[in-house]
């Protein structure tokens, strides 16, 4: 995940494979409710970039990150498509005290991140708890929501930060019980 890219465009049919991947995972019951809103837009970048609070962002002292990505690929969910789904005779409707919808969206958002590195790109995600505004921006229907943005690009080198120097969290991994 990089949160600095260089000033290339995309090739727009990497964009297609990268966006194919992304939509090719399971979904729960087959239910198909990930989609994917395309940017590559500068000026709806921009307005993007706004309404995450890009401007606090770099009141902070870190580097542009949203608005100079030249890809934006807005993963969203549609719940309502599992809720119908659940509802089929061949289905628990018990099933979905999980909300399989974040599940596939995250997959999905996973599996275009790897896309894009198979693509010798680079790829940052932001929450989509942080675009208030984005439906009325972008067209996005009531009822769909919004996972976050998957930002797309040529890498450029980013500063070092607290994060980076996270460990790979081996303490994560257990072997046939709970630290067993």
């Amino acid at each position: 995940m990089v949160r600095r890219y260089r000033d290339t465009p995309v090739d727009p049919e990497a964009i297609e494979r990268i966006v194919a991947a992304l939509l090719r995972g399971p979904t729960a019951g087959n239910s198909r409710g990930v989609a994917v809103v395309v940017v590559t837009d500068a000026g709806t970048r921009r307005s993007i970039a706004a309404l995450a609070g890009e401007p606090a962002y770099l009141d902070r002292g870190f580097d542009p990150w949203l608005s100079p990505a030249p890809v934006h690929l807005v993963i969203c969910v549609e719940p309502q498509r599992y809720r119908e789904r659940y509802r089929e005779p061949d289905k628990d409707p018990s099933a979905l005290a999980i909300p399989w919808w974040w599940v596939d969206g995250g997959a999905a958002m996973v599996l275009g991140a790897l896309a894009a590195v198979d693509e010798s790109l680079a790829a940052g995600f932001l929450g989509g708890h942080r675009l208030q505004g984005v439906h009325e921006l972008l067209g996005i229907p009531s009822g769909v929501e919004v996972l976050g943005v998957l930002t797309v690009g040529h890498p450029a080198p980013d500063r070092r930060t607290r994060s980076l120097g996270r460990s790979q969290r081996h303490e994560a991994v257990h072997r046939e019980r709970w630290n067993g």
